[in-house]
């Protein structure tokens, strides 16, 4: 005798409840610069949680979907969830994890995992507003000594970044797009750049734009660009790469108009001007990298216990570029490298700490970001030299590319050395194209069956062990 429509309208509620916990879950994943491989295997994991098996979730860069197919005859559900706001908190990313950690163990009710999920997008943040504006003109600072700017002219960027950021925040009040938010943010800190030259003041001046840009540039849409392409979402890659298309376009355009202005008005700007991060182990570089690491890693609302571990991932990869620079290595395979040493190390560490991986990741390749590189295309191009321009802005691109690789291909080493948690995975769709992993899914696929529906679903949910959820 099948339940009467009074019986499962308490049950079709509870699975209300639960997709809709999922869906906002999987906002604040994404909204903090998560893979799409994470986002949906954690909405997953929710749902399976609270005994709704055999969800899907269709995520992309504005729109959320997560459709039900019960196997009672009952009819299908789908719901979708609108991703508004896309600012990294990852302090909020922390506790959404944690909470998604302990309701897929069974510990968390339903109401208390909605009450926690409330509580979590409520909370204040790890910092106030006037340290996050410090800390991104911190990076400014940092970056413009680690390419050998002096103590004088960290100064000057620091306040070119804080001038540029209120321009921003008041256009942003006013409801202009983020693309001119980021081109005027460009526009004041070439400007002031510009300013110290025409005054020719004993500086290295140009130091300031590559600060500037460097406090600029999209390191977390890169790597998530990136990862979504290796596990065969590209539908999301293709966003995600479009996103930094239009962020780089709109860097470019602000630093172009302004160096396009001075030229015409006669400011002696050159090409040989423009600085370089003297490649050696000196203790100013090494503090300046120290310094971009940390100064993003609070701009990105990471917790203070987590600055330190950063600070040397950081570090870390700073002294692996030099070292292999000295070694002739390219600099797109030294980037990518050094990128992957602090994949491998930082994943590592995350995972014993059970937070996610871009925690010390993302802060950590702030030092490797191609600042200089994009600064000189732009100057090359501004004064005529279109080759050579197009040469440095190819090789700033390659290089952002290179980090994003980098940082996965780190990630995927540990993923492939830690057998003893990939015989509990399901390979992603990507994944199962190649010969060998074809060969060996049907044996799978029986050792599945044998334990029922759920575990086999859960042990799909381990595919984001990675994001430490």
């Amino acid at each position: 005798m099948s339940a009467s429509p009074l019986d499962q309208a308490p049950v079709q509620r509870e699975s209300y409840r639960a997709m809709g916990l999922a869906l906002r879950v999987g906002e604040l994943l994404l909204g903090s610069g998560e893979s799409t491989e994470t986002v949906t295997v954690t909405m997953r994991r929710v749902t399976n949680a609270y005994g709704v098996p055999h969800c899907e979730a269709d995520v992309n860069l504005s729109v959320i979907t997560l459709s039900h197919v019960p196997t009672d005859g009952s009819a299908p559900v789908t719901a979708q969830r609108r991703v508004r706001r896309r600012l990294p908190d990852y302090d909020r990313l922390i506790a959404v994890h944690d909470m998604v950690r302990e309701a897929s163990g069974r510990s968390v009710p339903l109401d208390d995992a909605e009450a926690r999920l409330r509580e979590i997008t409520r909370r204040v943040p790890a910092y106030p507003n006037w340290f996050l504006v410090t800390a991104l003109a911190l990076i400014a600072s940092s970056a413009s000594i680690l390419v050998g700017g002096g103590w004088s002219v960290a100064v000057a960027a620091f306040c070119a970044t804080v001038l540029g950021d209120r321009a921003s925040a008041w256009l942003a009040r006013r409801g202009v797009a983020e693309f001119f938010q980021l081109t005027v943010a460009a526009m004041l800190g070439s400007l002031v750049s510009v300013l110290m030259i025409a005054i020719d003041a004993p500086v290295q001046a140009s130091a300031v734009v590559v600060g500037a840009v460097v406090a600029l540039l999209p390191g977390r849409p890169m790597v998530a660009c990136v990862q979504d392409g290796i596990a065969g979402e590209y539908v999301t890659a293709t966003g995600r790469l479009f996103e930094i298309f239009f962020i780089l376009a709109a860097v470019v355009s602000g630093i172009g108009i302004t160096l396009y202005a001075a030229i015409r008005l006669g400011v002696p700007l050159r090409v040989e001007n423009v600085p370089g991060a003297p490649l050696v182990l000196r203790p100013e570089q090494f503090l300046g990298a120290v310094g971009v690491t940390v100064s993003f890693a609070v701009a990105l609302l990471v917790p203070p216990r987590y600055l330190i571990p950063a600070a040397i991932g950081g570090g870390v990869a700073w002294t692996v570029f030099v070292q292999l620079h000295s070694w002739q290595v390219p600099t797109i395979l030294a980037t990518a490298v050094s990128a992957a040493v602090v994949g491998l190390f930082g994943t590592a560490y995350t995972r014993h700490v059970k937070v996610p991986s871009m925690v010390i990741t993302i802060p950590a390749i702030g030092t490797l970001l191609p600042g200089t590189a994009l600064y000189r295309g732009m100057l090359e191009v501004s004064l005529g030299h279109g080759d050579a321009g197009a040469s440095s802005l190819l090789q700033a691109l390659s290089t952002a590319l290179a980090l994003g690789a980098g940082v996965i291909l780190g990630a995927e080493i540990l993923r492939a050395v830690t057998g003893s948690d990939l015989t509990r995975r399901v390979l992603r769709p990507a994944a199962r194209r190649t010969r060998g992993s074809a060969e060996r899914a049907p044996e799978k696929s029986r050792s599945r069956r044998g334990q029922g529906g759920a575990p086999a679903l859960l042990a799909d949910a381990e595919l984001s062990g990675d994001a430490g959820a």
